[in-house]
């Protein structure tokens, strides 16, 4: 990895920029999610981990501006020496700032892995328990086609993840197998 930014540093940095549980919360599934998408992709881990960690770094700066976030996270994130290639996707997962649509694997997987999080995440929140361990693949399928149900949650975009060479279920089984890993650092365990 080129990047001069190792885990410790990334998540060092995400205390520094983002101090909401919730959004922390959201980062660290999205980082466990890209780990899992970069092993079965063969792309190397830690650097698409730290993509995933860090793709929302400028949310409290932007106020999740659509016209301004994901923009104002790049010369943060170009300053501490991440790649250019982390930085495109991290860009691109908001494609409403940039006027472009996504184009490559690395664009279209950081999108759909930070996407998906929220129908897991909001799936467990209707179990009696809560607790992630509950969840199964096919009841986060069922709530994929039911447009209310987490209705901020673009189903077209966690659907990228066939752009990048994932099936739809095999992605949701890994999503859902990834945050499972990191569910009490994420407040469902």
């Amino acid at each position: 990895m080129d990047n001069d930014m190792d885990r410790d540093q990334a998540e060092e940095l995400l205390h520094q920029y983002v101090k909401d549980e919730k959004m922390r919360y959201h980062c660290y599934a999205s980082e466990a999610v890209m780990r899992a998408v970069a092993r079965k992709l063969r792309w190397d881990e830690d650097k698409w981990g730290i993509a995933g960690l860090l793709h929302d770094i400028d949310s409290e700066i932007t106020d999740k501006d659509p016209e301004r976030h994901a923009l104002e996270a790049i010369p943060i994130l170009r300053e501490h020496g991440l790649e250019e290639d982390v930085l495109d996707a991290i860009r691109m997962h908001n494609e409403e700032a940039t006027g472009q649509e996504r184009n490559k694997a690395t664009q279209h997987a950081l999108a759909a892995g930070e996407t998906v999080t929220g129908l897991i995440y909001a799936t467990a929140l209707v179990y009696p328990d809560k607790k992630l361990r509950s969840v199964k693949p096919k009841s986060v399928r069922k709530r994929m086609k039911e447009k209310a149900f987490a209705a901020s949650v673009n189903r077209d975009t966690v659907r990228e993840c066939e752009y990048a060479g994932i099936p739809l279920d095999e992605f949701i089984e890994l999503s859902l197998d990834a945050m499972k890993e990191i569910d009490r650092k994420i407040g469902l365990g």
